[in-house]
């Protein structure tokens, strides 16, 4: 009887410590870029991951992300989704749009793996328009600009002093 009572409080014990979360192994870094004085987010810009020297970073086998290996590393707009989980450009005004990632809203977004080095890498953003109407920018990026996603409340509250995580890079262009 002993045994069975050790037995079920270790598959009990196992099955909660092997709980996951949807974004396990990955972290976001999120952009909001703007003019100054304005809130809106600018559209249609090129914003790559470069290094220290300015060079387009590749992610050479995952070596940063879980996704796009081999590619070099953009940045991308997040977007709305209907009710059935598509994409869509224009919202319906009979259905209710949400945003594909949640908690970014009107940014851009870059998946990362969670050992990612932030303190090493930097953000170019291009207007590519055929009339470019801001100056290319090129912003540094900390370990405190990730969104890790799948953290305990415990760890959150435990963080209490230095930059807020999980809050996008304020970046605003100068036009020229």
């Amino acid at each position: 009887m002993r045994y069975l009572l050790i037995f079920l409080f270790l598959i009990t014990f196992s099955a909660k410590a092997q709980q996951h979360c949807g974004y396990d192994f990955s972290s976001y870094i999120v952009l909001h870029i703007h003019e100054d004085g304005k809130s809106e987010n600018i559209h249609n810009l090129k914003v790559t991951l470069v290094d220290s020297v300015g060079n387009d970073v590749v992610n050479v086998n995952n070596k940063y992300s879980w996704n796009k290996s081999g590619q070099i590393m953009k940045f991308y707009e997040n977007y709305k989704i209907d009710n059935d989980g598509k994409k869509i450009e224009n919202t319906p005004e009979n259905q209710k749009a949400k945003w594909f990632f949640p908690f970014s809203k009107d940014t851009y977004l870059l998946s990362v793996t969670n050992d990612f080095p932030a303190d090493n890498m930097r953000v170019k953003i291009e207007d590519v328009s055929e009339k470019p109407q801001y100056e290319t920018e090129i912003i540094q990026l900390y370990a405190f600009n990730m969104y890790i996603l799948c953290t305990t409340q415990v760890q959150q509250k435990a963080q209490q002093f230095g930059p807020r995580a999980n809050k996008p890079v304020n970046i605003v262009l100068k036009k020229k």
